[in-house]
């Protein structure tokens, strides 16, 4: 049964005993019954019984601390494969081999890969670099990204 009512109801705060209000809620009509609940002040006279379900058993200690783990998978410096996709265009290899020299003064251009899509409408181009940070490769990828020509960076 539904208890919705468009009227404000006034909160009663009582301290009546247990039996009591059982008596007092039988006798009161279905439709007032959820208009009365039981404050925190109603409850903190009676005193807390400590429950012996499993689900409320104590945590168990916390494990002894693990070193700390390093910040990164990668080991720096170390060759690091990076993919870049775009349109085929004129230029496109052209700027991605810039952005690679300026990130790695020895990047070497022979070891540039390229894919063309199966329709040749878009060019894949890998690009081998030397990486000496985590910084430096989140600002490689970075600048790859926001490249006009480029719309993937893997």
């Amino acid at each position: 049964m539904s208890c919705s009512s468009s009227r404000a109801t006034e909160e009663i705060r009582l301290r009546i005993p247990i039996d009591l209000l059982k008596i007092l809620l039988q006798s009161l009509p279905r439709t007032k019954l959820c208009h009365l609940r039981p404050t925190a002040q109603f409850y903190a006279h009676y005193p807390r019984q400590e429950s012996t379900h499993p689900m409320n058993a104590p945590l168990p200690p916390a494990p002894p601390a693990t070193p700390a783990q390093p910040e990164s998978l990668i080991e720096y410096p170390s060759l690091f494969p990076i993919k870049v996709m775009g349109l085929k265009v004129d230029g496109l290899l052209h700027a991605i081999t810039m952005i690679a020299y300026a990130f790695d003064p020895a990047f070497d251009a022979s070891t540039i890969e390229l894919r063309e899509s199966k329709g040749g409408k878009y060019l894949g181009i890998t690009v081998t670099v030397t990486v000496t940070s985590r910084e430096q490769l989140d600002e490689l990828y970075r600048t790859l990204s926001t490249h006009p020509m480029v719309k993937v960076v893997l």
